[in-house]
């Protein structure tokens, strides 16, 4: 194993734990809906324009600690991309839930668009960017090549990962997980139980707009650039992530993003990075022709 091999897949790994926090707003909304949430991608975008908001509100009153830095970027942008999610669904869902399900479709749409526009007339269409926060390189040899890890990337798949650890603990483990399952499974029989459906299928949407929020400042934080735009390209390849994955699956939106991510970087470094978005679609195309329930969703069984 070479070490050109390593690098693409330690860049492959970052990008892919990346596409599975956002995958995982496309997964949970689609599996207590059934519809995709087309607005989600906006929903990063947006993250990282907090992101840098954050800092330069704590920079401006004297904060210049690394771990308070984040921390408190990460509880500002975590809050306010739930409060995006809230107003997404309470303005271009629950109004169209009894409707056709096209209709759910076209507002999202809509509020990717209402939401790009807002960025660039409030931001500004111009490119922007923050400093790096986190400097220094863990460099190895491996069979006559060397591979370097920067501590920012370090620090992203850590953080990732225990972003999707506390997910899927909650899900699985406590009361809340328990009657957001409920509603998935048989949403008019959790409702008859006394489970408010509404209210449940309004924290889905906060949870997942949070998860683009954490994905938002870890891509800042690596790349350090953005601009209005930012939300569609990446939007499109965490829903490929999460159709890969078998989207209604939560570990499935894990394992299709470092797929995906892993996948993607081979691609650019071995063939070549000008086409890396058309692979990554070619392998959403694929995908829906040969397995469309992913790798680890279930086919959809009717019931007669």
């Amino acid at each position: 194993m070479d070490a050109f091999f390593l690098q693409q897949l330690v860049n492959g790994l970052t990008l892919g734990a990346v596409y599975g926090l956002i995958a995982i707003g496309y997964t949970m909304v689609y599996g207590i809906i059934g519809m995709i949430n087309f607005a989600h991608g906006e929903v990063y975008m947006i993250a990282a324009y907090l992101c840098a908001i954050a800092l330069a509100l704590l920079s401006f009153f004297g904060v210049h600690s690394f771990p308070l830095l984040i921390f408190g970027t990460l509880v500002f942008t975590i809050v306010v991309t739930g409060v995006y999610g809230w107003v997404i669904e309470r303005i271009a869902y629950r109004p169209l839930r009894n409707s056709t399900r096209l209709a759910p479709l076209i507002s999202a749409i809509g509020m990717s668009l209402i939401l790009q526009n807002y960025v660039q007339i409030s931001q500004g269409p111009n490119q922007q960017g923050i400093p790096t926060l986190l400097r220094g390189v863990f460099r190895f040899t491996v069979a006559g090549g060397v591979v370097q890890i920067t501590w920012t990337k370090v620090f992203i798949l850590v953080a990732a990962l225990v972003g999707m650890v506390a997910l899927t603990w909650m899900i699985q483990c406590t009361q809340l997980g328990r009657i957001c399952r409920a509603t998935q499974q048989d949403r008019r029989m959790a409702s008859i139980l006394g489970i408010n459906t509404d209210r449940v299928i309004s924290l889905v949407f906060v949870i997942g707009a949070a998860m683009a929020g954490l994905a938002g400042v870890l891509v800042t934080m690596n790349y350090g650039t953005f601009d209005f735009y930012a939300g569609f390209i990446i939007g499109i390849k965490a829903f490929t992530a999460a159709v890969l994955g078998g989207i209604g699956s939560l570990p499935g939106a894990m394992l299709g993003g470092l797929v995906l991510g892993v996948a993607e970087a081979q691609f650019a470094g071995m063939v070549n990075s000008d086409y890396k978005d058309v692979f990554s679609f070619s392998l959403l195309v694929v995908i829906l022709i040969f397995r469309p329930q992913g790798l680890l969703g279930r086919p959809m069984v009717v019931k007669v």
